[in-house]
């Protein structure tokens, strides 16, 4: 093979490889759930052209927690608040209070373990026995699990799919739990809002700073601050 040939052959490959690329890309971002090979992916997209979420994590922050709900209240919002079990534990009452004030509860494991390297079991049992410890307190049955620290493999997916959850990721992440910085987690929240993102925040100090600002950037965008399950779910049709 001359070196013309070969060139040509690696520029082509090259081309092809990227184009593979690329397509994985898009289809991960377009919130689709399963691959072309039948392969289960969790969502990081909803549907929905109008909605977005605000996902908040919480394993710590409590003392946050009421400031953030008034804000939601005064705002006419309610979103997804994805609880730890071991948070539950100790903070019960707490729990009630989100979910009196209309806010949607999600699972978030246990012991906030790192999910990809556990076993079939311990996956399940992070899992089973949060939903559990919650539905005692509120008597909720939840369906969403959101991954500790965003950490997933296929046993995980597996074994939330067979406790009847959907495994959830987001579309941006604010990062508020490592930079104390009111104006990047405003940032990071609203740079390109869309229908259909899943935002992921804590409760922080400098989350609830932005918290106002960033309802309002959605508002002015005609975007309605949504529980996940209805981000994640088509707009009705008119």
């Amino acid at each position: 093979m001359n070196k013309k040939a070969k060139f040509f052959r690696y520029v082509v490959a090259n081309l092809a490889m990227g184009l593979i690329v690329v397509g994985l890309l898009a289809f991960t971002l377009s919130g689709n759930t399963v691959t072309a090979s039948g392969e289960k992916l969790p969502v990081c997209k909803g549907e929905s052209k109008t909605k977005v979420s605000l996902m908040i994590n919480v394993y710590w922050g409590t003392e946050y927690i009421d400031d953030m709900l008034d804000i939601f209240e005064r705002n006419g919002v309610t979103t997804t608040f994805f609880v730890g079990g071991m948070w539950v534990a100790e903070n019960d009452g707490v729990l009630k209070k989100i979910y009196e004030k209309g806010h949607e509860i999600g699972n978030h494991g246990y012991f906030h373990k790192d999910h990809k390297k556990l076993s079939a079991e311990r996956n399940a049992e992070e899992i089973s026995v949060t939903h559990r410890l919650v539905k005692s307190v509120i008597g909720v049955d939840m369906t969403l699990f959101a991954p500790p620290s965003g950490s997933f493999g296929k046993t995980t997916l597996t074994q939330a799919e067979k406790l009847g959850y959907s495994t959830i990721m987001w579309t941006r992440d604010t990062i508020d739990w490592r930079d104390h910085d009111t104006e990047k987690i405003y940032s990071r929240a609203t740079n390109k809002m869309a229908g259909g993102d899943l935002i992921l925040m804590h409760p922080t100090k400098n989350t609830v700073e932005a918290l106002d600002r960033i309802i309002s950037y959605a508002k002015a965008n005609n975007l309605v601050i949504s529980k996940v399950s209805e981000t994640l779910a088509a707009d009705a049709a008119n």
